[in-house]
C-alpha cells in the first residue's frame, strides 16, 4: 500500500475521501468510490452559466465521467456540451446519454473508404465540434492524432490527458511501457500529465502533472487502476486551471 500520493482522510463514514498530492504539493480530494455519483446534485447545472466543454473519447469514458460528476457537483465551473467518439461502441457515449449530453459518432473509416484524407476528416470534425462553441476541447482517451486541420480551429484550447510524465512514454501503451521500464530499473515511478495539444504526439505546454508510484508486485492491472484514479482527479483540476487562465 502507499501513503503517497493517496491518503484516506476522515470524511463522512459512508463517503471517505481519496487525497491526491500534486507535484506542487497541493492536495486534491475526490470520492473514494472510483465511479461514485455525487448524490447531492439533482440534475445538470445551467449550461449557459458555465464554460462549455467538448470531450472527445474512444473508449470507456471513465475520465469523461469524472468531468461530468465534478460539473454536476459544482466542483468544476463548466458543463460538457458535446461528447464525440470515433468508435460507435465506446461506452463513454452511453455515459453522455445518461447525463443528457449531446453525442456525436464520427468515424474515420468512411473517409478512408472514399479516398479522402485525414486532414479532411479532422477539418470536418472540427466543424462539428465548433458548432457547440466550446471554451475547451478535452481529449480524454481519444485515440486519433489530430492534425492542424483540427487544432488550428481551437488554437491553445485543446487539452490532452496522457498517462505518463512529460517526455516519457509518448504514444500508446504508456502504462505498460512504464511498468516494463520500472522492472528494468530505469524509472522509480510513473505519472500523469495534462497538456495543451501541439502537433507533436503527447507534447505541448504542460498544465498539470502528478507522479504515480509503482510497487514491486504491481501487475499491469493494478498499475492501470492507480494511474486511472490519478487521471480522474488531475484532469478535473487541469480543466479548472485552464479555464482560469
Amino acid at each position: 500500500s502507499f501513503d503517497w500520493p493517496f491518503v484516506v482522510s476522515h470524511g463522512e463514514p459512508d463517503n471517505p475521501l481519496r487525497m491526491l498530492r500534486l507535484a506542487d504539493g497541493r492536495l486534491l480530494a475526490a470520492p473514494w468510490a472510483e465511479d461514485a455519483v455525487r448524490t447531492q446534485s439533482k440534475g445538470r447545472a445551467n449550461v449557459s452559466a458555465a464554460a462549455r466543454l467538448a470531450v472527445l473519447i474512444s473508449g470507456n469514458g471513465s475520465n469523461l465521467q469524472a468531468i461530468i460528476d465534478a460539473s454536476e457537483a459544482g466542483d468544476l465551473p463548466a458543463q460538457v456540451a458535446l461528447v464525440a467518439s470515433n468508435r460507435r461502441e465506446a461506452f463513454g457515449l452511453q455515459r453522455a446519454v445518461r447525463a443528457g449530453i449531446p453525442t456525436l459518432y464520427f468515424p474515420l473509416r468512411p473517409y478512408l473508404d472514399a479516398g479522402r484524407t485525414r486532414r479532411d476528416y479532422d477539418a470536418d470534425l472540427a466543424e462539428r465540434v465548433a458548432a457547440c462553441d466550446p471554451a475547451l476541447v478535452v481529449l480524454a482517451g481519444w485515440m486519433h492524432v489530430l492534425s492542424p486541420a483540427f487544432l488550428d480551429r481551437f488554437p491553445g484550447h485543446v487539452l490532452n490527458l496522457h498517462p505518463a510524465l512529460p517526455g516519457q512514454f509518448a504514444g500508446t501503451h504508456a502504462i505498460e511501457r512504464a511498468l516494463h521500464a520500472y522492472r528494468r530499473g530505469e524509472i522509480a515511478h510513473t505519472g500523469v500529465m495534462v497538456h495543451r495539444v501541439a502537433a507533436e504526439v503527447d507534447a505541448g505546454p504542460v498544465i498539470a502533472t502528478v507522479e504515480v508510484p509503482i510497487a514491486a508486485d504491481d501487475t499491469l492491472e493494478t498499475l492501470e487502476a492507480r494511474v486511472h484514479a490519478a487521471e480522474h482527479i488531475l484532469l478535473v483540476e487541469a480543466i479548472r486551471q485552464a479555464l482560469a487562465e
